[in-house]
């Protein structure tokens, strides 16, 4: 008898209100999701806006997991129903599929949680697809300037988080990327699928690699989405 085929392994990326990622992630052991790194972020809208919105602090606790696809999309109609409210503050939780995961993290990962093989959880998600995650690297100091041409073209908001370039310089030199700095900042904006290409277009043609800020622009599908709190 065949062995059964691993279950595919997604990407659960939550922001929340900073202080609420420790609960967050003690609630996502509980519903079998055990690997997880967490980052810290801020928001990019101001106070004002955040108030009228009721968006909470603009400091931002950011919960990488994986976890297979159907005890993700569990975990997420949970947090979309009974709970809802389990966290407290306001945030945002999404899925993004991955392609390729190390074998021994797979397997550990599918032999420590109980999944249902029988559920559908495997099945292709794509057309099912309505949000991007739209990813920005920039030059650190312009992530305001972006956000704004995001806003212009249709993005409500994003999160921002400090980086470094870790890249090749002389490759970036030689293609003429003058513009690259060290310190980075990346923004994550979550935009629905009909606006992502207008709010990458307007991105890289206002502030890509060849403009003060350096940016560099990449999407990614969203399988599943709910907003916490």
């Amino acid at each position: 008898m065949a062995a059964k085929k691993p279950e595919r392994m997604t990407l659960i990326m939550s922001i929340v209100e900073r202080g609420c990622g420790a609960k967050l992630h003690k609630l996502y052991r509980e519903n079998q999701v055990f690997i997880s790194l967490r980052c810290e972020g801020s928001g990019t809208a101001t106070s004002e806006i955040m108030d009228i919105l009721g968006l909470g602090s603009s400091e931002k606790d950011i919960l990488i997991s994986t976890a297979p696809v159907s005890t993700a999309r569990a975990l997420l109609e949970r947090l979309d129903d009974d709970l809802r409210g389990a966290v407290p503050g306001s945030g945002i939780a999404f899925t993004i599929p991955l392609t390729a995961v190390n074998n021994l993290l797979a397997a550990f990962i599918n032999l420590t949680t109980k999944t249902d093989r029988d559920s559908g959880g495997d099945t292709d998600m794509e057309n099912s697809v309505k949000s991007s995650l739209i990813l920005v690297t920039v030059n650190q100091g312009f992530t305001d300037v972006v956000m704004d041409t995001a806003r212009k073209a249709g993005a409500r908001g994003g999160t921002i988080i400090r980086a470094r370039w870790a890249g090749d310089e002389s490759f970036a030199q030689s293609r003429g990327f003058t513009h690259l700095q060290a310190e980075k900042e990346m923004i994550f904006i979550v935009v629905p699928k009909e606006i992502r290409a207008a709010v990458m277009e307007a991105i890289n043609r206002k502030h890509g690699l060849q403009n003060e800020a350096g940016a560099m622009v990449s999407a990614v599908g969203i399988e599943q989405l709910v907003h916490l709190g």
